[in-house]
């Protein structure tokens, strides 16, 4: 249903005046305000003010794994509030949805991780991670092990130590003041993680953390058996080992989070998006047992480290839903069938445009790098912008010289819509070609 435009004219001029939004162009918003304005969701489409329906190509950020307008949350959510919309759970507070929740994270996670700190989102919970990393090792009597190591291209959010862990520089640069003790490796090599372990001191450097999968940084996948190797490395070294499932975690990936694919067990693993498909603001720090028992026997007294919402009553709920409907539906099984279709489809593309480069993907997170030596300058934004045009929302990244297209749809698509997406692209190459 479309809008008197003076709605939109009105939303759009306060849009400018009164919204910073995140990781936007401030002069493309004020030029010309926002791009959309949703109001509406459903399966894997979103509709503007103007009645535009636009596919979701992206789950929004990665995080809509069961699609849009999803009704059974929004009656969790309401019955979650109806009883006890919040409590704190400082001072060993506590209430029901979170206790549930944390025992069934325990029940689908990998290996023995056992205990969950619970926040707001993924920054807070990578930021927490790293506190907790150096506050263990302060329990075990080694306060210098205090480094964080992580990879370049890596993405681990933007709260000050989320962003100095990041790997793409253009986000460190945004900020004149990071975080210490963080250092980067190269992202393929297992040898360089040795190289820098072993120049800094092992007895300096309190964990390592990667993503599964390097989604916003471009969708790369690690080299075979790497996280084995890595694995391997902390363990020789006494290094704790954090995996980031923000991106690939609740079945993004074909498998219930992403190290799962390579049959490692991390020390600590990092979640957010997925867990709640958007629908509320939650995320968490999951810690195996053996972290667990150094805290449990070790402290005497506060843990002083917590948010308002860690454990918020009505995310928690929404969560249970979320992870029931994930089960229910088999939407882990369709990402593993429907992400073989995705590789393939995203093949045919690289056969059929010679500027593409090289594709990659795993599960519902796909890209399509295209070869600088066939384009002068990057363009994947072009691509993007003739998807919008054509009712598909993808994303570009050109960080560290990259021209990268990158798409994550929501996990219930059919084979159909996908085919829709491939379709669409496939236009989208062949009309910016033709302006080259």
């Amino acid at each position: 249903m479309q809008r008197n435009p003076n709605i939109q004219d009105d939303l759009s001029e306060l849009d400018r005046i009164h919204f910073l939004h995140p990781t936007s162009s401030i002069q493309q918003q004020q030029q010309h305000g926002p791009a959309f304005i949703f109001t509406r969701g459903e399966g894997i489409h979103l509709y503007d003010l103007s009645g535009k329906k636009m596919i979701d190509g992206m789950s929004s950020l990665w995080n809509v794994n069961i699609g849009h307008g999803r009704q059974e949350l929004g009656k969790v959510a309401k019955e979650q509030m109806s009883t006890l919309a919040f409590s704190s759970n400082f001072a060993t507070f506590s209430n029901e949805p979170a206790i549930r929740l944390a025992k069934k994270l325990a029940d689908i996670s990998p290996g023995d991780l056992q205990s969950t700190f619970f926040t707001s989102g993924g920054s807070e919970a990578n930021d927490t991670a790293y506190k907790l990393a150096r506050h263990y090792w302060i329990l075990k009597g080694q306060p210098n092990r205090k480094k964080i190591i992580s990879r370049t291209k890596s993405y681990h959010g933007v709260a000050i130590g989320a962003t100095s862990a990041t790997g793409l520089k253009p986000f460190r640069d945004f900020t004149n003041s990071l975080a210490p003790d963080f250092l980067h490796v190269n992202y393929h090599s297992s040898n360089s993680l040795r190289e820098l372990i072993e120049k800094e001191g092992p007895d300096t450097i309190a964990a390592f953390i990667s993503e599964p999968v390097q989604g916003a940084g471009g969708v790369h996948l690690a080299p075979l058996n790497y996280f084995k190797e890595v694995k391997k490395l902390c363990e020789e070294y006494d290094i704790l080992f954090i995996t980031d499932e923000v991106i690939t975690g609740f079945g993004r990936t074909g498998t219930y989070f992403g190290i799962e694919h390579d049959k490692v067990v991390p020390d600590m693993m990092c979640f957010a998006k997925g867990v709640t498909s958007g629908y509320a603001q939650l995320g968490g720090v999951m810690l195996s047992k053996k972290i667990h028992k150094v805290f449990t026997d070790m402290s005497t007294g506060t843990l002083l480290h917590g948010y308002t919402y860690s454990g918020h009553p009505m995310a928690c709920a929404v969560a249970l839903k979320n992870i029931e409907i994930i089960e229910s539906e088999c939407l882990i099984e369709n990402t593993k069938r429907i992400g073989k279709e995705l590789l393939d489809g995203l093949k045919l593309l690289q056969k059929n445009h010679a500027v593409i480069g090289e594709v990659r993907g795993k599960g519902l997170m796909g890209a399509i790098e295209f070869d600088h030596t066939v384009t002068a300058s990057p363009i994947a934004p072009l691509i993007v912008n003739e998807a919008v045009k054509r009712g598909l929302i993808c994303r570009s990244v050109v960080f560290d010289g990259q021209d990268t297209l990158v798409m994550a749809p929501p996990l219930i698509i059919t084979k159909e819509e996908l085919y829709h997406i491939l379709d669409i692209l496939d236009d989208c190459i062949h009309a910016v070609k033709e302006t080259m």
